[in-house]
């Protein structure tokens, strides 16, 4: 017995180390006992496990799936695609036979009815059918979902921070606001207001009527009412509903408010720590705000606080730059005998910064008129500032009748002393009506058009000098004789260059659309052409880079019977024989009574002060106008001065006399000699009509 023991140990030794099973078990035993261990391993599993026939059938689940899908009696022999709890799910059954026929695993995500719960259900092939698992992936969705959530969080704010650095003015910030704000969040309308005093005051506003927002600005907002609540504790205001919002603040019910919106938000809006106003989100029907969203948009609220704060700052430095601008141009052009004008001032659009263009109509002496355009290089404040300097400039030198080259001289000195980085383009022309002749001279500007009565539009040439601050003078001049009636044309290149347009285009554009406007109304009055032309070259659709101004002109000729000349000896009978002339020609203009015996005693003090203090050749010319013009012409340089005499001198009064009965009077040198004008009133009756420039 003992020999059978060992050998029977001996036995079983062996088959252990050859792997075989335990002798002393029976095969079928030990098969079943794996079973039994492994069907208890998938009853107890979390997962949910099924097997399914060929035709889909319902063979054996677990303790999670009947949990999931109902209890055994109810799922044995049933296809799976029939089971109540699995109807929602679309395609279930070809989704089943494909993997059958595939021999490829699928996975389905599907959301409890109540939804709650995420499960996602595996289908894999298996000998004679399907096994399915069903595992509960909630906190993995929550997890992915949060995730998206902090994508879409980081790239609304990524989005919208870009956008607010590219806007500048306070419009533009609100528009970029609801660019970005309004689809993340499917809301309708934003509505940004500034509270000040306990009023309301509409800044911009987009998904709101004209009559909501009328209604809205300038309303003061009750106490407690949301605006307030959110102004005073400063934490955001959130209502799903027009009830909801009533229901918490009732004293609100008359309070103008869009009648098509519904769930809405009130965003205190702050900087620097101080209160400055509330941005409104709003949708169309009732909204549930949850956690991450109310996180997201008080987040928001701070970055739009000071998008709108530093628009506040460049809307006031815009303000201010403009009006500083307005300031320095002409409010309005004069009307003058031998011209009339129109121009329009264009800014760029590309920010706050002003530009240096200008124009300028000036009287000078005998009704000629100065005409002027210039443009600083360069935007901004300083620009600005350097063009009211050359202005001022330009009247200044006018006073003294210099010709062109010679204001152009001085300006270029003006120019350079201000630095090595400034320069400006400038054109500067007498028109006289006398003769028709418009001289001019340009340093670096484009040359004026011309529009003569018969509708021949020309562009005049022109010698360019150097801009301002680069020139080296002499200036070169041209001279232009304009027929009665001619239209001048004075522009800076801002008017003709654009994105898409060069300079000569831009001059061909502006001279076929004169003509064109001209063939088809030639009374187009100057204001209308001014318009026409503009909005031909500068679109208003279209963005300028670049400042542009228009000046436009119709020139008109003094008729030639309204001009007298007379050459005066050089001696002492001059006076007595420039006293006939003036007499015979007042005579002739009808103007005898009035002004003969004054425009004698005139005329003979400045004949006089030629014979005594001058040399000739002396001329005399008397010009009938809108008043009354004497020149006394002489060969001589010398500047006649007013002085003071005492009461013993028995001379020296004559210049006090004529600045006495003259509206002004002054001196014109020319390269011959000089001119003394005077300028006197014209009694209304015996004024002549204006000229045909008007």
């Amino acid at each position: 017995m003992s020999v059978r023991r060992e050998h029977g140990s001996q036995g079983r030794s062996d088959m252990v180390r050859a792997g075989g099973p335990w002798p002393s078990l029976d095969d079928d035993a030990a098969d079943a006992h794996a079973l039994h261990a492994a069907e208890r391993a998938l009853r107890q599993m979390s997962d949910g496990f099924l097997t399914l026939g060929g035709e889909g059938r319902i063979g054996y689940s677990n303790a999670a799936a009947e949990r999931l899908l109902g209890p055994p009696h109810r799922l044995a022999g049933r296809r799976l695609w029939e089971v109540p709890v699995l109807r929602q799910i679309p395609d279930l059954e070809d989704r089943c036979r494909k993997v059958m026929a595939d021999g490829a695993p699928i996975g389905i995500d599907v959301r409890r009815p109540d939804g709650e719960r995420w499960y996602r259900l595996r289908l894999m092939p298996v000998e004679d059918g399907l096994a399915l698992t069903i595992t509960d992936v909630t906190e993995e969705r929550w997890r992915e979902a949060a995730r998206r959530r902090a994508t879409a969080r980081e790239s609304l704010m990524d989005e919208l921070t870009g956008a607010l650095a590219e806007a500048v003015d306070t419009q533009s910030v609100v528009t970029a606001i609801a660019a970005s704000i309004l689809p993340a969040f499917r809301a309708s309308g934003l509505i940004i207001t500034a509270a000040e005093g306990g009023r309301l005051q509409v800044i911009g506003a987009v998904g709101y009527s004209p009559e909501t927002i009328d209604a809205l600005s300038g309303t003061t907002y009750p106490a407690d009412s949301p605006t307030d609540v959110a102004l005073r504790t400063r934490t955001p205001q959130f209502f799903g509903s027009t009830a909801e919002l009533l229901a918490r603040h009732p004293d609100v019910a008359g309070y103008p408010r869009a009648p098509d919106k519904d769930a809405r938000v009130f965003l205190p809006l702050i900087t620097s720590g101080r209160p400055m106003g509330v941005g409104v989100v709003s949708f169309d029907g009732r909204h549930r705000f949850d956690e991450e969203e109310r996180t997201l948009l008080t987040a928001l609220s701070s970055v739009i606080a000071q998008a709108l704060e530093r628009a506040r700052l460049y809307d006031v430095a815009a303000t201010q730059a403009r009006e500083l601008q307005r300031g320095l141009l002409p409010h309005i052009l004069p009307s003058l005998p031998a011209v009339t004008g129109a121009a329009r001032y264009l800014p760029a659009d590309d920010g706050a910064d002003v530009g240096g263009d200008w124009y300028d109509i000036i009287p000078l002496s005998s009704d000629r008129v100065a005409l002027v355009i210039g443009d600083v290089m360069g935007r901004g404040i300083s620009e600005a500032a350097t063009m009211g300097r050359l202005r001022t400039a330009v009247r200044t030198l006018s006073e003294l009748d210099l010709p062109p080259d010679e204001v152009l001289d001085r300006l270029n000195d003006i120019v350079s002393d201000l630095g090595a980085d400034y320069f400006a383009t400038c054109l500067y022309g007498i028109y006289d009506p006398v003769t028709g002749d418009f001289t001019y001279a340009s340093a670096g500007h484009p040359p004026p058009s011309i529009a003569c009565p018969d509708g021949t539009v020309t562009t005049c040439t022109t010698v360019t000098n150097p801009p301002l601050g680069a020139a080296s003078p002499p200036f070169d001049t041209t001279t232009a004789n304009l027929p009665d009636g001619t239209l001048l044309l004075l522009y800076t290149d801002g008017l003709l260059e654009s994105a898409d347009r060069d300079a000569d285009q831009g001059m061909t554009r502006l001279t076929q659309t004169l003509a064109t406007t001209l063939q088809n109304a030639p009374d187009t009055s100057l204001e209308a052409l001014c318009d026409i032309l503009t909005a031909a070259l500068l679109p208003s659709d279209q963005l300028t880079g670049d400042d542009a101004a228009l000046l436009v002109s119709r020139t008109g000729r003094l008729p030639a019977s309204n001009v007298a000349t007379w050459p005066l000896p050089e001696d002492p009978r001059a006076a007595g024989m420039a006293r006939e002339h003036v007499r015979d020609q007042l005579a002739a203009w009808h103007l005898d009574e009035e002004l003969t015996m004054t425009t004698e005693l005139l005329v003979s003090e400045l004949v006089g002060n030629v014979v005594r203090h001058a040399k000739g050749p002396m001329r005399l010319r008397m010009l009938r106008s809108r008043t009354l013009i004497c020149e006394v012409s002489d060969g001589s340089l010398t500047t006649p001065l007013i002085r003071r005499a005492d009461l013993a001198d028995e001379g020296g009064r004559g210049l006090q006399l004529v600045a006495a009965l003259t509206q002004r009077w002054g001196t014109r040198y020319n390269a011959g000699g000089k001119s003394i004008w005077t300028e006197q009133n014209i009694p209304e009756t015996e004024a002549p009509a204006r000229l045909t420039a008007g």
